[in-house]
């Protein structure tokens, strides 16, 4: 699996994730990012053209993945934003308290071990008054397409890089510490147990 890790699976992911409703979805929150920005799950810089340069003063990237992170620096390159990415767990942010305007959170939830300990660290540096942005898919609201998530997710891990079909995406943002100010819940086209999506800003 080292083989398909490596090289394989950062363009599979870079290729589901850039497809036309999830991109979609990532220029109805992206744009709403401001000042100095944390991206959490940069992957392969896909959310890196949606932000606004007369808003967002300067992106730091967090991603496990060195080779994800290739592309990424190839999307920066062409921004007049500075970017910088750090490969690190994403469970551990390398930075002091309050120390980012926004936060942009987008179908990265389903793949951190304990998104829980994530959360609260995103907590920890948010500034007063910033935002948390999401978009994330997960739990769905039918049981029987419930039942799908579960029993495909030990499947569906190990092919997608760790992630959960089955997370209940509002309950960990709360459990995190944050407040959901706003959220929309929708089926984006394809399979209801890999399309339900979750997306809105908490604080």
């Amino acid at each position: 699996m080292k083989l398909y890790d490596r090289y394989i699976l950062p363009h599979l992911i870079d290729f589901a994730c850039g497809m036309g409703e999830v991109m979609k979805m990532r220029l109805l929150i992206v744009p709403q990012a401001h000042g100095r920005v944390l991206e959490i799950g940069i992957g392969s810089g896909l959310n890196l053209s949606f932000y606004n340069p007369d808003t967002v003063t300067a992106v730091v990237g967090v991603d496990p993945s060195a080779d994800m992170q290739k592309l990424a620096k190839e999307r920066a390159a062409k921004l007049t934003i500075p970017v910088e990415m750090i490969a690190l767990e994403l469970g551990q942010i390398q930075a002091p308290d309050a120390s980012f305007d926004s936060i942009v959170c987008t179908f990265t939830l389903c793949t951190i071990a304990d998104s829980v300990a994530a959360l609260k660290e995103m907590r920890r540096v948010l500034k007063p008054g910033g935002r948390l942005l999401f978009c994330e898919h997960g739990l769905a609201p039918e049981p029987e397409v419930v039942r799908w998530q579960n029993r495909l997710t030990p499947i569906w891990k190990p092919l997608a890089g760790g992630c959960h079909l089955n997370r209940d995406i509002p309950q960990l943002i709360a459990d995190g510490g944050f407040t959901i100010g706003q959220i929309d819940m929708r089926y984006l086209q394809g399979p209801k147990a890999m399309t339900y999506v979750y997306s809105g800003w908490a604080d």
